[in-house]
């Protein structure tokens, strides 16, 4: 039998139990829950680290790069305090629900897991790690730090004079012009599929590997345009109303994404050169190795992304039933309280 075959069977377990792990997502339609799950998905088709010895090797590299966990604490302390002046002006919950703040704790947690954890040693010589480490960023991290609502808690994290200058600002014709664009489905689902698909040609992919600059941009990327792509499927201009639409976007960016992951689990040779040679160093079948990578990519990816899609749809459904029961025709507009939320005002409490 083929080494692929082999390979592709001895993984079928794996790839089964992610099925298994993903269903209870569908059932709770929860996004949090779905981001949480395809987490524990990924995990399940994690390769065999120690087989080769490098699970205890790896326990001893942990990255403290001083910058990303400046960042992360920054970005920790303006949410927690705008977060803390919302809910002491408007009520708890109000603004920003306790998921929500919550949700974008976690998504943080998780950022930390991919950057700093020892999945960035791993990275240098497997892919399929280096895979689990860009699947965590766009499927776990970027819907989760969404879904906590960031904008408003920075917004309220500012001075009152600065809040209501920022919001001044955010109000002016072309600003909002530009966030329409640049937020509107058709964009962020093409934003993402080219970076997606960009960075895995192997000569940028090699570059990332070599260059820690470029290797900080390309993950840069992947968490921008994800969050980008989710916050246009989640909060688009058109709300609820617009998830029918957005399920169409989830499922083509399914599609593709795991087109690409297929590419690589048949491929006949090794598509980036220098995990050849690290592999050989301990040990690791390279080709395997990145036929896993692939797997992730393909499987519990784009299971992950069909979760998404239903729990959408699901919404999209709900707020139908709402409508037609309501009576309503018209174009729902933002409540007065969101909108005064938004802005910072006074009449908010």
């Amino acid at each position: 039998m083929p080494v692929k075959s082999r390979y592709v069977e001895r993984r079928g377990a794996e790839v089964f139990r992610v099925h298994v792990t993903i269903r209870t997502a569908v059932a709770l339609r929860d996004p949090v829950s779905t981001a949480l799950a395809t987490a524990v998905a990924i995990c399940f088709l994690s390769p065999p680290l120690g087989a080769h010895g490098l699970a205890a090797e790896a326990m001893s590299h942990w990255t403290w790069e001083p910058f990303t966990i400046a960042l992360l604490g920054l970005s920790a302390a303006c949410y927690v305090l705008g977060v803390r002046k919302l809910w002491a002006r408007a009520g708890t919950g109000q603004g920003v629900a306790r998921w929500q703040a919550a949700s974008f704790g976690l998504g943080l947690l998780s950022v930390a897991v991919a950057l700093l954890s020892p999945i960035v040693w791993l990275s240098e010589i497997l892919f399929s790690v280096h895979m689990t480490q860009h699947e965590i960023l766009m499927l776990v991290s970027a819907p989760l730090l969404v879904l906590g609502h960031p904008l408003i808690a920075v917004l309220w994290a500012l001075p009152q004079g600065s809040r209501e200058t920022c919001g001044a600002w955010a109000r002016r014709r072309w600003v909002a012009r530009a966030w329409r664009a640049s937020t509107g489905l058709l964009a962020v689902f093409l934003l993402h599929a080219i970076a997606l698909w960009v960075w895995h040609t192997p000569r940028l992919y090699e570059a990332a590997l070599h260059n820690e600059g470029v290797h900080a941009l390309q993950h840069f990327s992947f968490l921008l345009t994800a969050a980008l792509f989710w916050w246009g499927m989640a909060h688009g201009r058109y709300g609820r109303r617009g998830y029918g639409i957005a399920v169409l976007y989830i499922f083509l960016t399914a599609v593709h994404s795991s087109a690409l992951g297929a590419l690589m689990t048949v491929a006949p040779e090794v598509w980036y050169p220098n995990y050849a040679r690290v592999a050989a160093h301990w040990q690791v079948n390279a080709l395997e190795d990145q036929q896993l990578a692939g797997l992730l990519m393909w499987v519990p990816s784009g299971i992950a992304f069909i979760v998404f899609g239903l729990a959408l749809f699901s919404a999209w459904l709900g707020e139908s039933d709402k409508r037609a029961a309501l009576g309503i025709t018209a174009a729902v507009r933002p409540s007065r309280h969101r909108a005064t939320v938004l802005r910072g005002g006074d009449d908010a409490a």
